[in-house]
């Protein structure tokens, strides 16, 4: 059975992994989800991500962080969806929180944070925002 959107299930995998305490979470690998897990690692979201080769798929593994027992990630959510893509220009990406969460923007050069983008002068698809 195929996916309808790979994207929204990391992050409810994410979500519901890190609901429960769990360490780390794994899921089918794919380019863009390790892009996007790369990126939250270096936002300080994730405590590590790895790429395991497996016989018929690679695997996505996530170390989950946490801070003082409770999840780094308080809220995770796709804003872009297949039903309806959210494509936005430098001048109208979204702050999240007021600067301290992070949007996930995919660009022409690459997955990069809203502010990443606001700097370069890009805009495009916004994936997700983080808090």
């Amino acid at each position: 059975m195929s996916m309808t959107d790979p994207i929204a299930d990391m992050f409810v995998r994410i979500r519901n992994a890190a609901a429960v305490g769990k360490k780390t979470v794994q899921m089918p690998s794919s380019n863009l989800k390790v892009a996007i897990a790369n990126l939250l690692k270096s936002e300080g979201y994730l405590a590590d991500v790895q790429v395991i080769p497996h016989a018929s798929k690679p695997v996505l593994e996530i170390a989950l962080k946490y801070y003082l027992g409770k999840p780094v990630i308080e809220k995770l959510e796709r804003f872009s969806r297949s039903g309806l893509r959210q494509y936005r220009g430098k001048a109208a990406l979204p702050r999240v929180l007021g600067g301290l969460g992070v949007a996930i923007i995919s660009t022409s050069k690459g997955v990069m944070t809203d502010s990443q983008a606001r700097s370069e002068g890009l805009g495009g698809e916004v994936l997700g925002l983080v808090a």
